[in-house]
């Protein structure tokens, strides 16, 4: 089994994070920057209102290029009624859940709402590694 099956040993504690109210285009940029597949979206007091990932950026962009209109904003694109984790879930439901679902991220939150991580595929993919074979620092 594995050494722990707990969220908390496999999220990424610094997810990157957007507001409602910023640029899709902003969105993008960090996504880019950071290399990930999606953001999550947040209030001003850090709680999880939604996530914008590279496909919701991509539709803001052609609606854009196809209505002649402005790229228009993070919270118009965002997925709002998100499927979220705590960090004492197991992470082989969460798989299973992710699976079910096509999701390849879920935020991590705190019993308020509060963001504070983020788990995707590649956390989990890790995980399992862990258990299957020494870890390799090329990896990281």
């Amino acid at each position: 089994m594995l050494k722990s099956v707990e969220m908390q040993d496999y999220m990424l504690s610094n997810p990157v994070k957007m507001h409602a109210e910023e640029n899709v285009f902003d969105a993008i940029h960090q996504i880019m920057v950071y290399k990930v597949s999606g953001v999550c979206v947040v209030d001003d007091n850090d709680h999880l209102i939604g996530v914008l990932s590279e496909l919701d950026c991509l539709r803001a962009v052609l609606s854009s290029v196809y209505n002649d209109s402005p790229v228009g904003s993070v919270g118009e694109y965002m997925t709002k009624d998100v499927i979220s984790v705590t960090l004492h879930d197991n992470i082989v439901d969460v798989a299973a859940d992710m699976l079910k679902h096509k999701h390849r991220r879920r935020p991590v939150i705190q019993d308020d709402g509060k963001l504070i991580g983020q788990v995707t595929c590649r956390q989990l993919l890790r995980a399992v590694k862990e258990f299957a074979s020494p870890e390799d620092p090329t990896e990281h």
